[in-house]
């Protein structure tokens, strides 16, 4: 009888094509049925990516165990790194952290970055939310290359030693957005679940708090090289002043009324 490592060796990898995006599940929000409309919309902003070289891999398991990466003229980020590749975003939840399925992911991801001068990731000082963990991309040999305010972190396994370090653009570094009343968020369809939580519960209680909030989609590469914050999937700023990048529900943002009423984001 084979072992639990040898019966995760013989689990399959499916790469999305546009032959099976349409049946196969997408890993997150699976079953929340509130952010079904970003389901839907993450599957098509894949529709439109797949073609261009954009890579959705993920074991055959009805779980969040996958990678997503694409090549850096494509990557909603705002970094300067010809000739790379990027790692949108790398999920492996629950049961089957720990077992092997996180290095088979990169390792399809160092495949396809053969001739790449190499691969990043964007990371965090230490463990947050909805973020990379540094950890385990530094014990694959990964490399702090580049930083950006307050606490992001642009990571690099280089391919080619000799190639540029890539860096994160002007913007990023300065985390300053240009609206200075009230609430500004920038999101993407790259997450499923920023749709619902933007449009829909982020917006109530701004209206609620008497909050101006303005929404900004981030759908495309130029808006992404000029964004305030080096994470183009969700950002929330306050009268031009960066305060999360973590999806907010009502008790996050609770949490961050009380801040602003004790002038904490003045």
């Amino acid at each position: 009888m084979k072992g639990a490592a040898d019966m995760n060796d013989l689990r399959e990898i499916i790469t999305l094509n546009k032959e099976n995006i349409n049946d196969e599940h997408i890993c997150c929000a699976i079953s929340d049925k509130k952010c079904i409309e970003g389901y839907l919309k993450k599957k098509e902003w894949l529709k439109q990516q797949i073609p261009k070289g954009y890579v959705f891999k993920k074991f055959n398991i009805n779980h969040k165990v996958f990678i997503e990466y694409c090549p850096s003229d494509i990557a909603l980020l705002p970094i300067t790194a010809p000739n790379y590749m990027v790692i949108n975003c790398f999920w492996v939840a629950g049961q089957y952290a720990g077992k092997g399925y996180g290095k088979r992911l990169l390792g399809e991801c160092m495949n396809d970055s053969a001739n790449k001068d190499g691969i990043l990731v964007l990371t965090s000082n230490k463990k947050r939310p909805y973020i990379s963990d540094k950890k385990f991309f530094i014990k694959q040999g990964f490399e702090v290359c580049d930083t950006a305010s307050p606490y992001f972190e642009l990571l690099v396994y280089k391919n080619n030693l000799d190639a540029i370090n890539p860096n994160f653009n002007r913007s990023a570094k300065e985390n300053v957005c240009s609206n200075k009343n009230g609430l500004t968020v920038y999101y993407s369809n790259c997450c499923p679940f920023t749709e619902y939580y933007t449009n829909t519960v982020l917006s109530k209680l701004a209206s609620r708090e008497g909050i101006a909030l303005e929404i900004i989609k981030i759908d495309n590469k130029e808006q992404a090289n000029s964004l305030p914050s080096a994470f183009s999937i969700y950002s929330v700023f306050y009268n031009g002043n960066f305060i999360t990048h973590e999806i907010l529900n009502e008790r996050k943002f609770n949490k961050i009324i009380d801040g602003i009423k004790n002038g904490i984001y003045f």
